[in-house]
């Protein structure tokens, strides 16, 4: 199963760059044609978030929106996608940032509670806990 980086996924998304958006068009589509389904780490899917946030000024709605459309395509299968899905639900009701919110999920479906943190927002969502 070929993996995909996050810039490919943000080329794909954004269309920033014409001859790259082609490139990663061409290879999903290439995959999608040879019934390949396409590994999204974790990490990737972390940093994604954060780039299209930080480098791209799209607001938490459209982070929401971006992030369900992939985790619903059939050609990608990513990693933890379970622990993605609660942390996009805690994302898109909370206050907390999504990468607190997936630290969140990966130790709820480790078994690992409560997630001490100084961070307040992160602290206010059920399994985390404010260190003071």
């Amino acid at each position: 199963m070929p993996a995909l980086d996050t810039n490919v996924l943000v080329r794909y998304i954004v269309q920033d760059d014409t001859a790259q958006a082609a490139a990663a068009r061409r290879l999903i589509r290439q995959c999608v044609n040879e019934q390949l389904v396409l590994f999204v780490p974790v990490t990737v899917t972390l940093e994604l978030e954060w780039v299209l946030r930080a480098s791209f000024g799209c607001g938490k709605g459209e982070v929401v929106r971006v992030l369900s459309e992939l985790f619903s395509a059939a050609e990608l299968s990513f990693e933890s996608e379970q622990a993605l899905e609660v942390a996009l639900e805690l994302y898109r009701s909370e206050q907390a940032d999504f990468a607190d919110c997936l630290h969140l999920a990966l130790a709820a479906q480790a078994g690992a509670q409560p997630l001490w943190t100084f961070d307040k927002a992160a602290a206010k969502v059920g399994g985390a806990r404010l260190l003071t």
